[in-house]
């Protein structure tokens, strides 16, 4: 799979990039190389020896923190490495299989798919058999990789028709934080053994069973749910930021104006009080205005 996406990567920029991006653009930026190859390289991480030896054979711990690494971190920074140009040919083509991804990639959609295939690959029959066959292992990853992607495509995906308002992303990344909690507590609080495969006599490193679940329950909820958290955050102060500064200098100008049309009434009401009281020049009142020159309005 990972000689797959990498040998697709080099094919599209090399290949396919060169036809269809104008000429004098770029046909893939910097930035989109970095987040690629570091998809690229924690993918093979979360993937292969020894994590993959470890969470499968021995610490399910291991096994949620390679999970995390599959949902949460890689597909964003694919997403980020994809080429705008790029997934409108495969996305927006217009062909049954793009329809077909549109669809998938509705938000409520992309979300029901993932956090049921989350549910599915913590019930003690999947993770067993997972764990005991390496076919069907295989088939798992793959389906809540690909679930992933589609997850993430409606926060930061390449194409903007796609992308949920930024108010939107918000709610979406808080509803994607909190449905996992379910099967974290499930795992923190249990008493026996949840998965048998995990029950080998010879501890790693000395992990009991119940040590080694109630690790994997803490790592899913409270690192899962920080790095959304963090994710929310990030968005947040995107949004607001720009709105909040751009706010300022109304702001500023408004109340600038308001001090000085009070002090103008002032000047007013003071000269109005003083010719109600006795006789004056006209050089009195205009010494008394210049007295209360308006203040200047706020930058």
């Amino acid at each position: 799979m990972l000689a797959a996406i990498v040998g697709l990567g080099f094919y599209a920029v090399r290949v396919i990039g060169p036809k269809v991006v104008p000429e004098g653009e770029e046909v893939v930026t910097k930035r989109q190389k970095r987040s690629f190859a570091a998809a690229v390289f924690l993918l093979y991480l979360a993937a292969d020896w020894p994590m993959h030896d470890i969470a499968e054979e021995f610490l399910y711990s291991v096994h949620m923190i390679q999970h995390l690494l599959i949902t949460f971190v890689v597909p964003p920074l694919f997403m980020l490495a994809i080429p705008t140009w790029l997934a409108r040919l495969v996305i927006l083509e217009g062909g049954r299989v793009s329809k077909a991804l549109q669809w998938l990639a509705k938000p409520v959609v992309a979300g029901v798919i993932f956090n049921g295939l989350a549910a599915l690959t913590h019930w003690t029959a999947v993770v067993n058999l997972s764990a005991e066959s390496g076919g069907f292992h295989y088939v798992i990853h793959v389906a809540i990789f690909a679930s992933a992607l589609l997850m993430w495509l409606p926060v930061i995906g390449p194409l903007p028709e796609l992308r949920l308002s930024p108010g939107g992303r918000l709610i979406y990344l808080f509803l994607m934080s909190i449905i996992p909690t379910i099967p974290a507590a499930w795992l923190t609080f249990a008493e026996g053994t949840v998965y048998s495969a995990y029950e080998k006599p010879v501890r790693l490193w000395g992990v009991s069973v119940r040590d080694d679940q109630q690790a994997a329950g803490g790592i899913m909820k409270v690192l899962g749910g920080f790095y959304l958290w963090t994710w929310i955050a990030v968005l947040f102060s995107k949004w607001a930021g720009p709105a909040e500064r751009a706010n300022r200098p109304a702001r500023g100008s408004a109340t600038g104006r308001s001090l000085a049309e009070r002090a103008k009434v002032d000047a007013a009401e003071r000269a109005s009080a003083m010719l109600a009281k006795a006789d004056l020049t006209v050089e009195d009142i205009e010494a008394e205005f210049a007295k209360s020159a308006a203040p200047k309005a706020d930058s």
